[in-house]
């Protein structure tokens, strides 16, 4: 899986790119079918080499999602890397900040 493509395209929208699954998909394994859940573990990981962040973390299986892809060490990559960390201590009973749960309704669902 070789997304540079991907990276380049980050690295010109100033650290952040909206992309569709299809793309990802034509990168990433353009014989498959279908995208299945442990390939899209693998192209997390495989963007995760590249310095990138998916948001969200859990890609979705089908093409006709969007996704956006961050840069890690860009300011909104801080933020995001911030962001989980704090609702993954929540989730765990340790609120980084105090009331998370009531100032953030859908972070009870939709963890990064």
């Amino acid at each position: 899986m070789d997304f540079t493509v991907i990276a380049n395209a980050v690295e010109v929208d100033d650290g952040v790119k909206r992309v569709s699954m299809r793309f990802i998909k034509k990168y990433a394994a353009p014989g498959r079918a279908r995208l299945s859940p442990e390939l899209c573990e693998k192209i997390t990981a495989a963007l995760d080499t590249q310095g990138l962040i998916t948001v969200p973390r859990t890609l979705p299986t089908s093409e006709n999602e969007f996704i956006f892809v961050i840069e890690k060490d860009s300011p909104l990559g801080q933020a995001v890397k911030f962001a989980t960390i704090g609702a993954q201590l929540d989730k765990a009973g340790l609120p980084l900040i105090p009331h998370f749960r009531d100032n953030f309704p859908a972070a009870k669902t939709h963890y990064l």
